[in-house]
This record gives C-alpha cells, sequence and structure tokens, in this order.
C-alpha cells in the first residue's frame, strides 16, 4: 500500500530530483548521477515505475504520442487533458451532460430496461466528469419522468419503498415486476 503511494505522489507532484546545497548563501543545485546515494536512486526509481505503469496501460497510438513525456506527471497530465479536455472544456461537457440529465423523460415506446439503460448511460458520463448526483435523486428523476401509464406503479412503489435507501436497479426491477 505504501509503494501504491509512493507511485501516485510520483504521477501527481512530478519526479524527484535529489538536489545538494552550495555556497554562500547556500543554494540547491540538482545531483549529478555519479552523486546519487542509494536513497536517491530509489525515489527515482518510483518515477520510473509510475511511468512503466501508465504507459503499458494505453495503446500504441497514445503511447506513440506521449513518448516525448519524461515524467510520469506529464505522461498523467497529458491522459487527462486528452481524455477530459482543458478545464473549460470538461465544464461544457459536465453542463451539456446535465441539460441532458434534466431533459430526460421516457420515451412512449421505450421498455423500462431500454429508458434505464439511456438514463445510466449519461449518469455514467456525468460521473466520469466527477459530477454525482446523489442516489435518491437518481432514483426520485426515474420515478418523475415515467409515462403516465406507470403512475400507478410509481405511487405504489413510493408509499411502500424507502426511496431514501433504494438504488435505481432494485428501482428499475421493482417497477418490471
Amino acid at each position: 500500500m505504501a509503494e501504491d503511494s509512493e507511485l501516485w505522489d510520483a504521477i501527481c507532484d512530478g519526479p524527484f530530483v535529489p538536489t545538494k546545497t552550495l555556497g554562500d548563501p547556500a543554494t540547491a543545485i540538482p545531483k549529478t548521477r555519479k552523486e546519487f546515494n542509494d536513497a536517491n536512486r530509489k525515489v527515482i526509481e518510483k518515477n520510473f515505475c509510475a511511468k512503466n505503469i501508465l504507459v503499458c496501460g494505453i495503446g500504441p497510438d497514445e503511447c506513440n504520442r506521449l513518448s516525448a513525456c519524461q515524467s510520469a506527471k506529464e505522461i498523467w497530465e497529458a491522459l487527462q487533458t486528452a481524455h477530459e479536455g482543458t478545464t473549460q472544456v470538461k465544464q461544457s461537457n459536465i453542463d451539456m451532460h446535465t441539460i441532458e440529465y434534466d431533459l430526460f423523460k421516457m420515451k412512449d415506446d421505450e421498455s423500462i430496461q431500454d429508458m434505464h439503460t439511456r438514463f445510466a448511460s449519461i449518469i455514467n458520463k456525468l460521473h466520469s466528469l466527477r459530477k454525482i448526483i446523489p442516489r435518491n435523486k437518481l432514483v426520485r428523476k426515474i420515478l418523475s419522468v415515467l409515462l403516465s401509464s406507470w403512475e400507478s406503479n410509481a405511487n405504489a412503489i413510493t408509499e411502500a419503498k424507502d426511496l431514501q435507501a433504494q438504488t435505481i436497479d432494485e428501482l428499475v426491477e421493482n417497477l418490471k415486476t
């Protein structure tokens, strides 16, 4: 567990650069490779290990694009930008999927399972962008978007179940039965 944490530190904080202090006033300057001690080498190795883990988890196209990155931190930041976009792009995506969530309705010819699949897709997109909607709100949202033909089922579930504790999957199963 400690090693995992140290690898994550190398990804988030960047590589460790061993330094030595010289001069008056004292100034920290990077050590040469010859001056590294065992402790320095061990910490530097964390960056190489973290880089290896990240590179092994990506495909050849991304690997070629990231080959110029010198540290695990650079690789991670490039991957974040490529997959999440900049902060501005990420916020635009959140806004777009939030509108999609707000406007979500069950279609006339749609089964409960199909509606659930479509709803889960929207929620997963928001979740991947770190926009979390509380479970009880999701359950209430589904109950509110059902067609009028499902109203009696929705009322029965609302009266019989604790909506605070119910999951979306449980709700969908209850609606199916």
